[in-house]
């Protein structure tokens, strides 16, 4: 079995996942959506985002970050500062956790 072969790029992955994020709708990307849509996998999506954001700052610009939430109880990670998927809820304990979204806004 051959290993998937990423997207044609015309731009950096950076770029690539500023652009994605700009026109991104209403409730956000996820780190999976980016994945897909970028061609990286979803574990770099995060350091990518990282980079990402001092980049949008100098440009007057910032990455929104909505946050993750509990399906089984609604505990938010609002004040979480990764942009990763939590593991598990403080609250519940339950490991249903719908993932943080990301958008550009200025």
């Amino acid at each position: 079995m051959s290993a998937p072969v990423p997207p044609v790029r015309g731009s950096t992955v950076r770029g690539a996942l500023e652009a994605a994020l700009a026109s991104a709708p209403e409730p956000g990307l996820t780190a999976k959506d980016l994945s897909s849509m970028v061609g990286i996998s979803e574990k770099d999506v995060a350091d990518h985002l990282a980079h990402l954001e001092k980049s949008l700052k100098a440009q007057g610009l910032r990455l929104e970050v909505l946050p993750a939430s509990c399906i089984q109880c609604g505990f938010s990670f609002k004040d979480r500062k990764r942009f990763t998927r939590p593991g598990a809820c403080p609250e519940c304990r339950s490991t249903r956790i719908d993932p943080p979204a990301f958008r550009v806004t200025s």
